[in-house]
């Protein structure tokens, strides 16, 4: 990791920028969400409006050598889902990258091996994406936040052919060390992908991991993944074995059926199942809802529901 490091401080101390761009993108999506029992307060109803607007702002230069800078802030709004009301619309804290050939190097508010693992997520039913195959998972990983600072992490990822590697540090501000690493292989149409990570506890605190192997695959109009963890988290209700699945199915030209189911091997986990669908208006327009059943914080489970539109710019 080091020689990587010293390779792009080189690459970055000898190239002369030749060209910059400011790039704008996001989604906007907007219906009605159904939560059981969603509160114990009598004033707030079970349905409420759902809603999210997000856009990425993009500043990207590129170097007379191919090295490509880029830097990124999101600026997002979501409803309040335990009232209904609406959210005002904040900036997040920034994300640093470098990036060339096959090397990627980001700084800031960073995404770890986890959240970029491939099939991680999965399909996940719903406008607001309600129900993943990762649900009996405790373990907290480095993940990129939308609303807030984030970490202030540092993740490499290198691609080669068919294969990918990744790997993310962390010091939190208590002074734990948080890494992961991960590798995907990509044959033909499946995917593989394998990730372990780690925080180390300090002033007496237990070591945490999270061990998770992924496959996707996809046939025709058919695709699916399957999830496979071993959860290792100090205090927490679930430990053990975390496993799930997912899939899509195109049954016409506009639509697409999705499903997700996500379980725990522990005494109190965290099942959940559920089933979407998506039907394109074309023009990045998609109407989109999901039923399904999760369980809450005291075990309970609670059937959801949405639908409405989104519309990607």
């Amino acid at each position: 990791m080091k020689k990587v490091l010293f390779a792009t401080t080189a690459l970055i101390a000898t190239a002369g920028v030749a060209a910059a761009e400011v790039k704008f993108g996001g989604y906007g999506r907007f219906g009605i969400g159904y939560l059981e029992d969603r509160s114990t307060d009598p004033n707030i109803s079970d349905t409420i409006l759902v809603s999210r607007f997000r856009l990425n702002i993009d500043g990207i230069a590129e170097t007379d050598g191919g090295v490509r800078f880029e830097g990124r802030v999101r600026l997002q709004a979501d409803e309040d889902a335990d009232t209904g009301e609406a959210n005002a619309a904040g900036l997040n804290g920034a994300r640093f990258s470098v990036i060339y050939g096959g090397l990627r190097v980001d700084a800031g508010n960073v995404a770890g091996s986890f959240d970029n693992l491939a099939n991680y997520y999965g399909n996940e039913p719903g406008l607001e994406n309600f129900i993943g195959q990762y649900s009996g998972v405790d373990y907290s990983f480095l993940s990129y936040s939308s609303t807030g600072a984030g970490a202030n992490a540092v993740f490499f990822q290198y691609a080669i052919n068919d294969f990918a590697f990744g790997a993310s540090y962390d010091q939190d501000s208590g002074g734990e060390d948080k890494w992961d690493i991960s590798a995907t292989y990509t044959f033909n149409n499946i995917t593989a992908a394998l990730a372990y990570g780690q925080t180390d506890g300090v002033g007496g605190a237990e070591k945490q991991t999270l061990t998770v192997l992924t496959l996707g695959a996809e046939f025709g109009d058919f695709s699916g993944t399957l999830f496979v963890a071993d959860d290792d988290v100090a205090d927490a209700t679930r430990n053990g074995t975390a496993y799930g699945l997912s899939a899509a199915y195109n049954v016409g030209a506009a639509t697409t059926l999705t499903f997700a189911y996500g379980d725990g091997s522990a005494d109190d986990d965290n099942q959940q199942y559920g089933i979407g669908a998506i039907y394109d208006l074309g023009g990045g327009a998609s109407l989109r809802g999901g039923v399904g059943r999760s369980k809450r914080g005291d075990g309970e489970s609670q059937t959801r529901a949405d639908f409405g539109a989104q519309f990607n710019f």
